[in-house]
């Protein structure tokens, strides 16, 4: 069975074989939509990239801004949590806005925001610090949102392979903000304030090969998906999705995904120092556990597109996260690195699935949007509770073998939801696949 949805038409015409203008020779005609959608590609790479760093990049450098600023415990958890709130909180609201003023200028204004938030946090009042943290927090949850829309609107034709391109480009953004921030502090003599804030560059790169897209109404916007005559987009709103059960199975799968990556990666580094290793050691594990997560990432959307069920994808994403939580909970201090790299695999296979998911369930670029809404509503908002509730499992035993037996066990229910995502069913009541 194809996981593959119907291709939309517009003018009775598949969008992915428009012909091309008359006037144009027809020698020409390749080249330049091939330059076009390579220069959109490049784009979304580097905009994915730009969707972690600046959440990812404190926690190796909350010692040092405890110890310059005297911030309480409880202040230094705000700043890793307050992100992911925005991310859960704003979501809702994001498909509005790219409705309303076009998913294109919207991504644009989103890294110019990311990259003002970056410099706020340059000043010196620790309350700056905190609106810094939540205008980068606002833009990336916009971002989050609209990125897979795009994808589903612009790459019809290769879903899999832009999904797995857009997960690898998250966890690398992620995994140099983990490995490279303390490294460049050092070597160029930063202060945690310049380490945390040359970030914004990456932020600034985007928006500047973003630009071109400005000239470019999306697919959407030339059927007019986007907004509707006069402004009104109260039209456009997809209604019944939050009581359809497959927008509930990728909302699910997508919410479990989110919590097991973040309390991992709020918590396997103090993991892994229990057991005598060093800090920067147990970070450079963190590190090399997001290296292996684009492995996983970029192949699996390719796997299932061509080889494999995704639900087969599913079960086996899922078991290489539950082996390496086992493995760190029976022998946490050998075989380190299989279990990092397992887990990494593992969660970029799942990440990639639950992105996946939301392009396929939706029929359209509409759909896509209020789905991604969805889905990252509940995701992180439950993402955010991870950490706390893994902290306090661990307060509670005094050890680290219940909060991992509890990560272990959500494997359980992130298979079951996967498995209901997995079905070749969209998430609308307006259309059913076949």
């Amino acid at each position: 069975m194809s996981i593959d949805p119907p291709v939309a038409v517009e003018h009775g015409a598949p969008l992915t074989s428009a012909a091309p203008p008359a006037d144009l020779p027809a020698g020409r005609r390749r080249p330049v939509r091939t330059r076009s959608a390579a220069l959109l590609a490049v784009g979304l790479v580097l905009l994915a990239m730009n969707l972690r760093p600046g959440v990812v990049a404190v926690s190796p450098l909350l010692d040092a801004m405890r110890a310059d600023t005297g911030m309480s415990t409880g202040m230094a958890g705000l700043l890793t949590t307050l992100p992911l709130l925005c991310f859960g909180l704003l979501a809702p609201f994001a498909p509005r806005i790219g409705r309303r003023f076009g998913v294109n200028p919207v991504l644009l204004v989103m890294m110019v925001l990311l990259a003002a938030g970056t410099v706020l946090r340059l000043l010196h009042p620790t309350s700056m610090l905190l609106i810094g943290t939540l205008v980068v927090g606002a833009a990336i949850a916009v971002a989050n949102v609209l990125l897979p829309g795009v994808i589903k609107q612009e790459f019809r034709s290769r879903v899999a392979l832009m999904s797995g391109i857009y997960t690898m480009s998250l966890f690398l953004g992620a995994a140099l903000a983990a490995g490279v921030t303390l490294p460049i502090q050092n070597a160029l003599h930063f202060g945690w304030r310049s380490a945390l804030a040359m970030w914004g560059v990456l932020a600034v790169l985007a928006v500047l090969v973003w630009l071109p897209q400005l000239r470019h109404r999306t697919a959407g916007e030339r059927a007019g998906m986007s907004r509707s005559p006069g402004g009104d987009v109260s039209d456009q709103v997809v209604r019944g999705l939050w009581t359809h059960p497959v927008a509930w199975f990728v909302a699910f799968y997508f919410a479990a995904q989110s919590l097991v990556f973040y309390s991992a990666a709020a918590w396997l580094p103090t993991v892994l120092t229990g057991t005598g290793m060093s800090s920067g050691t147990a970070g450079w594990m963190l590190s090399f556990s997001s290296l292996a997560a684009i492995v996983g990432a970029l192949f699996t959307p390719m796997l299932a597109h061509r080889w494999f069920h995704p639900g087969v994808l599913v079960l086996l994403s899922a078991l290489l996260t539950m082996v390496a939580f086992a493995g760190l909970l029976v022998e946490p201090g050998a075989n380190t690195y299989l279990w990092m790299a397992l887990l990494g695999v593992g969660q970029g296979a799942g990440l990639s699935l639950s992105v996946m998911f939301i392009v396929l369930r939706a029929p359209d670029a509409r759909h896509a949007a209020q789905l991604s809404s969805m889905a990252q509503c509940s995701g992180y908002i439950l993402a955010a509770v991870g950490p706390f509730a893994i902290g306090a499992l661990h307060d509670a035993t005094g050890s680290w073998v219940v909060p991992l037996a509890v990560l272990v066990a959500l494997g359980v229910p992130t298979i079951a939801s996967g498995l209901g995502s997995a079905r070749n069913r969209y998430a609308s009541r307006e259309v059913t696949a076949s």
